[in-house]
Parts: C-alpha cells; sequence; structure tokens
C-alpha cells in the first residue's frame, strides 16, 4: 500500500458519506449503570487522533493503553485524546494538542485528513470525534506516564489481515457485561475504539472497491 497514495484517497473518501457505526455490534446496550443513555447538558466534547505514518514498507498508527485505574477506562486500549479546551479553535486541533500532550506527537507535522463519526461514549458521557492524520516520518514517542501505559504501533496489514471479531464477557467498574471485540498485539479491543477502527476499515474498503472498478 502506497503511503502518499493512500492519504490523496483518504482525503477524498472522508469528503464522503461516511460507512457509520452498524458494521461492528461492540455498542454497550443502554443501561444506567454505565451513565447516560443519550447526550445531555453534560456531556463533554472531545476529540482523538489516529495518526498514520510510513514505517518498514507499511503503513503505521498509535494505539494507547491506559494506566490501571478504578475509573472509567482504567486499562483500556485507545486513541490518543481528550478533552476540548477552550484555547483549541475547532476539535481538529484538540485532538492534535492532546496526541502531542500524550503521547509527543508533534501537532505541526500532522496534516488532518478528516473525521470519522463522532460517537457518545456513555460511561464517560463523552461526545468523542475522531479526526485521521498523517505525518511523513514515524514519530519518537515520549508517552505521558500518567495516562498511557504504552503505546502500541499497529500496521495497516495487522488491522486488515488478522482482525477477528469475538464476543466475551468483560469487567467495567462493577459490571460485568458481554461485548464485541478483538485483539490487538494481546490487547483487547472494543467498545468506542473498535467502532472507529471498523468504520476505518470499511473506509479503506471502500477506497480499495473504488480502485479496483477503475482498473
Amino acid at each position: 500500500m502506497h503511503f502518499e497514495l493512500l492519504v490523496n484517497d483518504l482525503i477524498d473518501a472522508l469528503k464522503k458519506p461516511l460507512p457509520g457505526h452498524s458494521v461492528l455490534p461492540a455498542r454497550i446496550e443502554p443501561n444506567k449503570a454505565f451513565g447516560p443513555i443519550a447526550p445531555n447538558d453534560k456531556t463533554r466534547i472531545s476529540a482523538v487522533l489516529l495518526s498514520l505514518y510510513p514505517h518498514k514498507g507499511d503503513i503505521y498508527f498509535p494505539l494507547i493503553l491506559r494506566p490501571k485505574y478504578d475509573g472509567t477506562h482504567g486499562g483500556q486500549v485507545a486513541f490518543p485524546g481528550g478533552q476540548s479546551e477552550l484555547q483549541d479553535e475547532n476539535l481538529a486541533r484538540t485532538a492534535l494538542r492532546e496526541a502531542q500532550e500524550e503521547v509527543g506527537i508533534k501537532a505541526i507535522d500532522v496534516g488532518v485528513m478528516g473525521n470519522l463519526t463522532k460517537i457518545f461514549i456513555p460511561p464517560s458521557n463523552f461526545w468523542v470525534t475522531p479526526y485521521i492524520g498523517f505525518l511523513s516520518y514515524r514519530p519518537d514517542f515520549f508517552p505521558d506516564k500518567r495516562e498511557v501505559d504504552k503505546v502500541i504501533e499497529v500496521s495497516l496489514n495487522e488491522l486488515i489481515n488478522n482482525i477477528k471479531i469475538e464476543k466475551r464477557s468483560i469487567q467495567v467498574r462493577k459490571h460485568k457485561l458481554n461485548t464485541y471485540g478483538f485483539e490487538i498485539q494481546e490487547q483487547w479491543v472494543w467498545g468506542a475504539t473498535a467502532l472507529m477502527l471498523f468504520e476505518f476499515l470499511e473506509v479503506l474498503k471502500q477506497i480499495k472497491q473504488s480502485s479496483d472498478s477503475a482498473e
């Protein structure tokens, strides 16, 4: 997969109607134990960054493993990102700032191609918009130890060819629930992060189908 061509294709694809989240049945069923079932006047606005870069003849992006703590997202796999702040002129800037703060990606070096479908996360009462960006080089990662246990570098080849959807019983706070997800490098990916990744995979499939039909 050629990096520059993919960047151009993604810029075009992200301007079109998005696939949405129906491709993976990973949502938690509405349950007041996990938070509000719909956005409300206390819902916080946030953004995350899926940042692509060339490395070892493939294309990679970083995920993060949150430290284990007694909270909503402790020990979970996620994208770098967080809550919008007053100094952020837009949500793309939020995603870039948070990625720089959490893992050391230089925001000034990231080109933003567009965004995926925003998603509401009941347990933390967040509206999250995922942005897709690119770097021309593999960044040096400097994870903030307060927010990041480790950085997980994932190749598109691994994402496209090795994902196997499973259903598991997991513990969230004091509650047990069944949810769909998949393993990446021995880490369980589920919920919002899984939904974002599967929508991204659908966008990549649409690009490939368009390319195949043009040949």
